[in-house]
């Protein structure tokens, strides 16, 4: 009995630990999928954690695929909270193996975000999505449509000259 306390408790306690240390530090895949952020909210009975699903279209008129997400990060998060309603970028390492639902519903870590600035509809054809600006209380205020780009002013007109030629000297 003394021998399982001693070693085979310990072993097990060791490779254990080694186990979740490598499965939360190695990444089975990592990329990026974009896409519109639709639903975002920080979950769990014992670990929280901040689960989400990015809407993907591939092409306009075709049925949107859900891409569901798990973020560890506080800043991730909140910088993920700042941009919904937006079409973001956002990268993550794929986690395989790991146990229990405390790490996370899905298999997917968030570790960044970024804006994409333009809409592709097509090869060579996007359409530019204009920037918010922040109101000053801090809520978002609805996109404002691109000014209208300034039309040249009509030249003036010439005052008709006279049918006699100017006098020469």
């Amino acid at each position: 009995m003394k021998r399982f306390f001693f070693v085979i408790l310990p072993l097990v306690v060791v490779l254990g630990a080694l186990y979740f240390y490598l499965v939360v530090n190695w990444s089975y895949s990592t990329g990026e999928r974009a896409g519109w952020v639709q639903k975002f909210s920080k979950k769990g009975w014992v670990c929280k954690t901040w689960e989400g699903e990015l809407a993907m279209v591939s092409m306009p008129g075709t049925m949107q695929e859900k891409f569901p997400f798990t973020v560890w990060d506080d800043d991730v998060a909140a910088r993920i909270n700042k941009e919904m309603g937006r079409r973001v970028s956002l990268h993550y390492d794929e986690k395989v193996g790991l146990p229990s639902s405390c790490f996370g519903e899905t298999r997917h870590w968030v570790t960044g975000i970024s804006v994409v600035p333009e809409i592709p509809l097509a090869p060579g054809v996007t359409v530019p999505v204009p920037q918010l600006q922040p109101a000053p209380s801090g809520t978002p205020t609805p996109p404002q449509p691109a000014p209208a780009p300034a039309q040249p002013a009509p030249a003036p007109a010439q005052p008709e000259t006279s049918a006699a030629p100017p006098a020469q000297k």
